[in-house]
């Protein structure tokens, strides 16, 4: 499907918005990216990396006639800068996000935008890396990826059909979730993990016996808590702002670790085996679909 934006702000500029910005501008999907970004130093960084055409520290002119606006920023942040470009969209216009968390941003978000004659449209490309800012931005990001639509009774059909197109011609695949649903999910499979390898690492990495204990750290280790090296502060907001699936998925989580616990006080190989077993079989079929998709 065809897709064109004239002109394209991303309010925020980060590894995601970098990321966007040079998919945008490499696929010629518009002639005008704007960044919107709060530092000076961020400014030169867009501009030194080429991730977007133009970057300024004003809000109003990075949405003003902007036909796809694209919050980039951490989820905190949202809601103000929304109700702040609100007054200054243009008819029309599309606004979405990368945010994480899509609950309590679209139930924030939407009626703001929702006052105007543009539209909002919440969106999770599952992209990303432990890196973080513009330097760190790759035109390839999105290749490959799953990005996440969470349309509402509220979505007129022809800007979703348009922002999912948006979303296919810089290398995503579309799924449609409800905001809770994709919460509930998201939070399985993207936000315990990063915690659970946060608590790996400070556990492993304490001071007790902390050179011996470094040094053999390998591989595996490595490949376990890759992600504890992301943002703290972005982390505390996804988190947060999902903590109502996160107990629950939590407190699952827990169960097994103390059944599995409880199999090792039985001397109970049988069941340790069948853990094992279980979690490499679901791991092995989902690195074929996995592998399946990259390869399509």
């Amino acid at each position: 499907r065809g897709v064109h934006f004239p002109k394209t702000a991303l309010i925020g500029v980060g590894l995601l918005g970098g990321s966007l910005g040079l998919a945008i501008q490499k696929r010629k999907l518009s002639e005008k990216v704007v960044g919107y970004v709060r530092r000076e130093a961020s400014m030169a960084a867009c501009l030194e990396h080429a991730v977007v055409s133009e970057a300024t520290m004003d809000l109003v002119a990075a949405v003003r006639d902007a036909d796809l606006i694209v919050f980039c920023t951490p989820l905190a942040q949202m809601r103000d800068l929304a109700q702040q470009a609100a007054p200054h969209l243009k008819p029309g216009a599309i606004v979405t996000d990368v945010g994480s968390v899509k609950g309590p941003v679209v139930e924030e978000i939407e009626p703001i935008i929702g006052e105007t004659e543009a539209c909002f449209i919440g969106s999770h490309p599952m992209a990303g890396s432990e890196q973080s800012g513009p330097g760190a931005a790759r035109a390839d990001l999105f290749d490959h990826s799953v990005c996440i639509l969470t349309p509402t009774e509220r979505t007129p059909a022809e800007p979703l059909s348009k922002l999912e197109a948006f979303w296919e011609a810089v290398g995503s695949q579309i799924l449609r979730l409800t905001p809770d649903l994709h919460d509930n999910l998201t939070g399985r499979s993207s936000h315990l993990p990063h915690i659970v390898a946060a608590g790996l690492a400070n556990y492993i990495l304490s001071p007790a016996h902390a050179d011996e204990q470094a040094q053999i750290c390998a591989t595996g280790f490595g490949d376990t808590t890759r992600v504890a090296s992301g943002s703290p502060e972005m982390w505390r907001d996804i988190v947060m702002m999902n903590r109502k699936h996160l107990q629950r998925v939590l407190g699952v989580f827990v169960e097994d670790l103390q059944e599995f616990s409880h199999a090792l006080e039985r001397n109970d190989a049988a069941a340790v085996t069948e853990f094992f077993e279980v979690g490499k079989q679901r791991r092995d079929e989902w690195q074929t679909l996995f592998d399946e998709r990259n390869q399509s």
